[in-house]
């Protein structure tokens, strides 16, 4: 265990303040000959995928929209028919995981609270819901473990050099969109308070 926090993993990174659900397994370290399986349930990459297909989609359903309005107006119904299955997916799952924790969140990796220390170096399969909904899954290690206070939780910090791109984009547009929802709350609440 690590008693103070000499590495960072978000150094160099933009960081926010999230509540995510998550939880995460013990697991062997990801090897290039045999890659780590993240997650037994391929329900939870669904979220993901799904997100992506909607994005990529977007400017198609645009050019479709420049010629015919009412072929763009059904395709938006299927789309947020999909996003509602999705948003029920994720509310399943995310009674399975727990209660959601407040994190520290990068693109380079996430900081979390346990109530167990995790030895540095340790590989742990990390599933983590966004409230988009997206579900993100990979295998990540241990970069840190420190106490949060004397007699606090541990705090433990891990990196995601195992995502891959597809995983990475989804976790930076999360993050801008919290960035941007942040801002805008912080202004609302200058406007209020003046």
């Amino acid at each position: 265990m690590q008693t103070n926090n000499t590495t960072d993993v978000h150094a160099g990174y933009f960081q926010i303040q999230d509540h995510l659900a998550l939880d995460y397994r013990p697991t062997e370290a990801p090897t290039s000959s045999s890659p780590a399986q993240s997650d037994e349930s391929p329900l939870f990459g669904l979220l993901g995928e799904l997100h992506l297909l909607d994005h990529d989609s977007q400017h198609l359903l645009r050019q479709i929209g420049e010629r015919d309005r009412n072929l763009a107006a059904y395709l938006k119904i299927l789309g947020k028919r999909v996003e509602l299955i999705g948003r029920a997916l994720a509310s399943q799952m995310a009674e399975d995981m727990g209660t959601p924790v407040d994190v520290t969140l990068s693109e380079a990796g996430l900081t979390f609270p346990s109530s167990d220390a995790l030895p540095v170096g340790q590989w742990i399969n990390l599933r983590l819901l966004l409230p988009t909904p997206i579900g993100l899954s990979a295998p990540a290690q241990i970069a840190a473990c420190f106490r949060d206070g004397s007699s606090g939780p541990y705090l433990i910090q891990v990196s995601f050099d195992q995502f891959n791109d597809a995983q990475r984009q989804l976790l930076a547009r999360h993050i801008m969109h919290k960035q941007a929802q942040d801002i805008r709350a912080a202004k609302d609440h200058e406007r209020t308070s003046t």
